[in-house]
């Protein structure tokens, strides 16, 4: 009785909190675990509940009733008649082993009500057992028409980590205010969309006029302060915009925190991705979100690093890449030019330790240098440095720039020295040129 009134409640209240809040699967809904997987199968391919007409058209003995009961009595309730069903036979069986063998019917009491103890939880994967799914995984990577790992637009960088893997994949991008995180985050989902994938973009800070500006300059080199501006670019600006409704067949989502009710947790983002099919989900500011573990008392550092632990485990279920950019403490700068460490994340070292990959940036004189300052999979402390037009979007990689820090010792040296001389008016109108490398705002 119980496994109905939970599916009614999940049908009539449109919601699976309490299947995730819970981990229900199959197995507690008995006689019923048809109509639990028909509504989970429906929920992964259409991103919501099915309605009761669509259910009861599938399962039309289905008994149809209102619930009032709190969700800690149901799952009580379906807990224990778990627990029950899977009790039983150990009884049973206990019962004929006592018969014979007393210390053996004892012995064998002791493991199964452990075992029983341990339903819902995971109990591991045997590596040596299931050796052959791990050998049909890389055989299916190996022989895959099409690259397993999704890029990340920088070629320089995928050669040395392999790309973003499609699960599992929590990326860290960290730097201070004002030095390109947003870009490089941008830069990516834009060429994972080129390549095909449907990008999901959480913008806590711009607009999606703003983001769809920059996404534009990316892809075909106008002018970003042109086109934030409303002044003229070089090419046909509508032409390009044409033919990306035309010919575009997958989609670059931006939401900004009003689409989740100023509120966003990941439970919702689990249904902007489901919904909209993201195979890779960028999140320009992991501070903006809400920690649905938070309990009273708890502090920034918890709330960040339990937000941090929910993305990984969130990537690892709907298997795609996450990327989020962090802020780093003013005391991550060197005053050497060096990228932000990994202690300088800002309010959390949780944030680090979930992270399967951590890219410092700075961005200094048109050049941006990248630091690999974590990774799983591959090797640490790699750089790379990149000649930067900001305004077009262009990212040449520069091989000469050696370790970088003198580069920018001596650009910052003899910035300083010109700060230093008379300084004379430009009056000059401004006017945004195609292939300008700096960027007016």
């Amino acid at each position: 009785m119980v496994q109905i009134q939970i599916l009614n409640k999940i049908l009539r209240s449109k919601s699976l909190d309490i299947v995730f809040d819970n981990d229900l699967t199959p197995e507690h809904f008995g006689e019923y675990s048809d109509h639990f997987k028909f509504i989970m199968e429906h929920y992964k391919q259409y991103g919501n509940v099915p309605d009761m007409a669509t259910f009861v058209d599938t399962f039309d003995d289905f008994d149809v009733l209102e619930v009032t009961e709190t969700d800690d009595y149901l799952i009580d309730k379906v807990s224990e008649e778990y627990e029950y069903a899977n009790f039983v036979p150990v009884i049973k069986k206990a019962a004929e082993l006592l018969k014979t063998n007393s210390l053996e019917a004892i012995d064998y009491l002791k493991t199964s009500i452990t075992t029983i103890g341990l339903s819902g939880a995971t109990l591991g994967t045997d590596i040596i057992k299931d050796a052959q799914l791990r050998l049909e995984q890389y055989q299916k990577k190996k022989n895959s028409t099409e690259p397993w790992m999704r890029p990340t637009g920088f070629k320089e960088l995928d050669e040395q980590i392999g790309g973003l893997t499609p699960g599992e994949e929590f990326m860290v991008i960290v730097a201070r205010t004002n030095n390109g995180k947003s870009w490089v985050l941008c830069k990516m989902l834009e060429h994972n969309w080129k390549v095909g994938a449907n990008v999901g973009y959480i913008s806590p800070e711009m607009s999606a006029d703003l983001i769809g500006y920059r996404f534009d300059t990316l892809t075909a080199h106008f002018s970003n302060f042109a086109l934030y501006t409303g002044r003229d670019v070089e090419g046909d600006y509508e032409q390009h915009i044409k033919n990306l409704m035309e010919n575009s067949n997958n989609s670059f989502i931006v939401a900004t925190p009003l689409e989740f009710n100023k509120k966003i947790t990941i439970s919702k983002l689990r249904k902007f991705c489901l919904k909209n099919k993201i195979d890779v989900l960028g999140i320009d500011g992991i501070t903006y979100l809400t920690d649905e573990r938070y309990h009273r008392g708890d502090n920034k550092t918890t709330s960040l690093t339990n937000i941090s632990e929910d993305l990984m485990s969130l990537s690892c279920e709907l298997k795609i890449p996450i990327i989020a950019v962090v802020q780093a403490n003013r005391s991550g700068v060197e005053e050497d030019g060096s990228v932000p460490s990994l202690e300088s994340i800002r309010d959390s070292d949780g944030i680090s330790h979930n992270a399967s990959k951590v890219l410092s940036i700075r961005q200094s004189n048109n050049k941006l240098k990248m630091e690999i300052t974590k990774a799983r999979n591959c090797k640490v402390g790699v750089k790379l440095c990149y000649d930067w037009n900001i305004d077009v979007g262009e990212f040449t990689y520069d091989a000469s720039a050696g370790d970088f820090e003198e580069t920018l010792e001596t650009s910052e040296s003899r910035q300083r020295n010109a700060r230093q001389q008379p300084q004379t008016e430009n009056k000059q109108p401004l006017v945004a040129r195609r292939g300008s490398s700096s960027n007016p705002f």
